[in-house]
């Protein structure tokens, strides 16, 4: 039996590296890990829009957010003409201006294939016989909770 195992062992090909060359138990397959202070993508486009940056308004210097000003030059552009910028612009004003309140925003969300996906649900309940419609309801609920089935 000792024969078959060490047989096995000296397999190598396709999954089956070969034995020296495995992870021993317990070890990393990287060791120094992720070095520290390196940051993602995210973090740096945050940390880059949050910087402030200093720009002339009617004369006077003002600091803003690296945000704030690209949203300016945004409103600036759009303003002078610009159709691509008055695109983008109003496309920020109808996602972000929305002064309903925040319960219903998913609601407004909601693509229109779930829609007709719960229009068609809907539908399918209302044309039932009620009985029907109470039936299933318990059928489902005691499948579920049924501990021997």
């Amino acid at each position: 039996m000792s024969e078959a195992n060490s047989e096995d062992d000296s397999k190598v090909g396709y999954k089956r590296p070969p034995r020296h060359s495995q992870f021993r138990p317990g070890q990393s397959g990287y060791p120094r890990g992720r070095e520290k202070g390196v940051r993602n993508l995210r973090t740096d486009v945050k940390a880059t829009l949050a910087g402030s940056v200093a720009l002339n308004e009617r004369g006077k210097p003002k600091r803003v957010s690296t945000q704030e000003a690209m949203l300016l030059r945004l409103k600036e552009k759009a303003l002078k003409g610009d159709t691509r910028s008055l695109e983008q612009l109003i496309r920020l004003a109808q996602m972000f201006n929305d002064d309903t309140p925040n319960d219903t925003s998913g609601v407004q969300d909601m693509m229109a294939e779930d829609r007709e996906i719960l229009e068609a649900y809907a539908e399918a309940l209302r044309s039932r016989p009620s009985g029907a419609a109470d039936a299933s309801l318990v059928s489902d609920e005691s499948e579920g909770s049924n501990p021997d089935g």
